[in-house]
């Protein structure tokens, strides 16, 4: 095993003096290949381009001597430190950290970035970071080759955001670049880079106050709200209690993209974005579309709605994690079960209804739930009935897709 590994982060500014006094006594350095050309690289050290920071590691471990590790910006953020440390490779881990290139990028853009969300984007996260920057006004990706700028900016699409583009932080190539999204693809961009992404209508839990990225404790309390928070004009499907239990249900989060189909007042896509998810809010009512913007501008959040009549207005759109359906019945219950959400909830008024929603959810492969929900409002100053609704609620979710 290394006798001792110190980890160094890299910035473009001079080596301190204890990343100096570190690197001359190492007898092998890892890093990329501008880290390896470092004049303070030991000439008679062993040199390893790091590429896998799995295998790295274990050239590491099984070395007898000193191991340096050299990484771009902070190595503690989001970068090697986390892997160097894994049990599996029992390595003893000195950190010398740079400034990040998260830090650099606002830096650069000359803006506060403590009420960003901050993200990774991978193949196979970049459609959960595409998200988040559906959802949130302020986000800085870090990229990787396959989910870069271009990619962000296809998968945006319909989605107006302005791209500050990174490239090269700390080096002779650095280079910042202001983009719309949907121009984002027509370039070239060097791997791996920053991309701040901003745009969208701030909301109240975005302020940097207290907490780093958006405030969850921002907004009324309650995950759902009465409808007079709405301006009162709600459809049967839009009651609290039964947009409750479909929250519930769905359990929309950071990441996510909600399909709200029928959004009548907006009162649950609101609600979805609330907790952190990324929502699309379908209706074919132009009213309805503009109750949903005005709800969604008063709770400052972030919604992309869509007028049309579904299922024809649902074949553009990329694809969602959870659904709810308010509108449309069976027909477009069983279209929004052929995109194979994770989880799909819709009520019905009569049991017959209910069966054939039910039958087709299983058709397709859902485990089915349905129950019959009734609730009766009083009026506590006399103790008496005000309003009294029943629904049967329905959900499906995929069992090999029950995360």
């Amino acid at each position: 095993m290394a006798d001792r590994v110190t980890v160094i982060g890299w910035d473009g500014s001079p080596l301190t003096a204890a990343a100096r006094s570190a690197l001359g006594a190492a007898t092998l350095v890892a890093g990329a290949a501008h880290h390896l050309a470092l004049p303070e690289v030991p000439p008679a050290a062993e040199r390893i381009r790091l590429g896998s920071v799995a295998l790295a590691a274990r050239r590491i471990a099984a070395h007898r001597g000193t191991a340096v590790v050299l990484a771009d910006g902070d190595p503690g953020f989001f970068g090697v430190v986390r892997a160097l440390r894994a049990p599996e490779f029992g390595l003893e881990v000195e950190v010398v950290p740079a400034v990040s290139s998260v830090a650099a990028a606002f830096a650069r853009a000359g803006m506060p970035w403590d009420d960003a969300q901050v993200v990774v984007a991978h193949r196979r996260t970049l459609r959960r970071a595409v998200n988040v920057c559906r959802a949130h006004t302020k986000v800085a990706v870090l990229t990787s080759p396959g989910a870069g700028p271009a990619e962000l900016g296809l998968l945006l699409e319909g989605v107006h955001r302005t791209f500050v583009i990174c490239e090269a932080l700390g080096s002779e190539r650095e280079q910042v670049t202001v983009v719309t999204s949907d121009k984002a693809a027509d370039h070239t961009w060097r791997d791996p880079n920053v991309v701040i992404v901003i745009g969208g209508t701030a909301g109240a839990g975005e302020s940097g106050d207290w907490i780093a990225g958006r405030d969850p404790s921002a907004g009324p309390r309650g995950w759902t709200l009465p409808a007079e928070s709405y301006g009162g004009l709600m459809g049967e499907g839009e009651l609290e209690r039964l947009r409750a239990a479909q929250l519930v249900r769905l359990g929309p989060r950071v990441g996510d993209l909600v399909w709200d189909i029928g959004c009548g007042s907006g009162a649950f896509a609101t609600e979805a974005a609330r907790a952190g998810a990324a929502v699309i809010a379908v209706d074919r009512d132009p009213r309805a579309c503009a109750r949903t913007e005005a709800n969604a501008r008063r709770f400052g959040v972030q919604l992309q709605i869509v007028h049309g009549t579904a299922p024809h207005a649902l074949e553009n759109l990329p694809e969602p994690d959870v659904v709810r359906v308010g509108g449309g019945g069976p027909a477009v219950v069983s279209a929004v079960a052929d995109r194979r959400p994770q989880r799909v909830v819709t009520h019905a008024a009569t049991r017959d209804a209910a069966e054939l929603i039910g039958r087709d959810l299983a058709q397709h492969g859902y485990e089915v739930e349905c129950a019959l929900l009734q609730s009766v409002e009083l009026d506590t100053r006399a103790w008496t009935e005000r309003e009294r609704s029943v629904a049967f609620l329905l959900s499906g979710v995929l069992p090999d897709r029950t995360a």
